[in-house]
């Protein structure tokens, strides 16, 4: 199902190590919406028409230096002026910190003042991607994702088909686990689909028979992974005679989540075919693809130039 995302401003200060010069205000009632952060700029000399107010605010060295500079009235009245625009926040730059006014004004329209010690750039584009992967459009499918030589494909299929069991091989082969049964999917953009793990099933693997394992416990850190792009889906079905399956690859058959879409292969199940060596050979082929051969599209050509060779032999 999708969901509309926030989330609470104290996850922000929490994750960045951001230092709080308004205790009084409480972070926890801030909720972010939208994933872009603004520089004030043109507002700080008092131009506030167009004014992201709903974005993350942040201020460095030139702004700072620019209110510095302002005589105490007029930048109490930039600060009055800024705080009541309805703003989330206030975060500061490069070890730069508030001033009595600013913090009197901010606690007053209850707008936490932060400051870190990241240069301005850098802790803008960092906030910046982090809040579109956490605020990127959402949905949850039942699946198992496990990057295999990089590549990270979403196993679905039937409950109890074998996708646990098919995971749980590819990691004792050295691949990693990011999710097991619940797949939560995020669009942070119009080509990436990023997969995690809910943090109550992080780690952990349902086997049918033996019950719940922690891969981390079991096989290392190394045999885990936090999050993995959605490069490719495989779909488990049980084996049907009468339906026709793709033996040559030429097309590729497609998925859409979120509007993306992801190339899908749908693999047959039968006693005998070893699941994670099918995966792993899929990763594979598509990593191939990408890079700009195609093995199908080979054994074509060379069938066809057979058949002309052939033909051009009986004139």
């Amino acid at each position: 199902m999708e969901s509309d995302i926030s989330i609470k401003f104290t996850k922000i200060v929490e994750y960045y190590k951001l230092t709080n010069h308004t205790p009084s205000v409480d972070t926890d009632k801030i909720k972010i919406t939208i994933p872009e952060v603004n520089r004030p700029a043109l507002q700080l000399a008092g131009f506030f028409e167009h004014f992201d107010k709903e974005r993350v605010q942040i201020i460095g060295n030139v702004e700072c230096a620019f209110l510095d500079n302002m005589e105490r009235k007029n930048r109490q009245w930039v600060y009055e002026k800024l705080m009541s625009s309805g703003i989330p926040c206030l975060i500061l730059c490069r070890g730069n910190k508030p001033d009595e006014d600013m913090i009197e004004i901010g606690a007053k329209h209850g707008v936490p003042i932060l400051s870190t010690d990241m240069a301005t750039s850098r802790f803008n584009a960092e906030l910046s991607r982090w809040l579109n992967v956490e605020l990127a459009p959402c949905i949850t499918r039942h699946g198992v994702l496990v990057d295999v030589y990089g590549e990270g494909v979403l196993i679905m299929g039937e409950s109890g088909i074998g996708k646990s069991e098919a995971a749980l091989e590819l990691i004792k082969r050295g691949h990693r686990l990011v999710t097991d049964d619940v797949v939560e999917i995020r669009k942070v953009s119009d080509e990436t689909l990023i997969g995690t793990s809910p943090e109550i099933t992080k780690h952990f693997i349902e086997l049918r028979g033996i019950g719940i394992i922690d891969v981390k416990a079991l096989f290392g850190v190394e045999s885990i992974l936090d999050t993995a792009n959605i490069d490719m889906v495989i779909k488990l079905e049980e084996w049907d005679r009468e339906k026709e399956y793709d033996r040559m690859g030429l097309v590729d058959n497609y998925i859409e989540f979120l509007g993306n879409k992801v190339v899908c292969h749908s693999i047959p199940i039968r006693p005998g075919r070893n699941l994670a060596v099918i995966v792993e050979s899929a990763a594979v082929n598509h990593r191939q693809k990408r890079m700009g051969y195609n093995a199908a599209q080979e054994l074509y050509n060379r069938v066809e130039k057979n058949m002309m060779k052939a033909t051009e032999d009986d004139e």
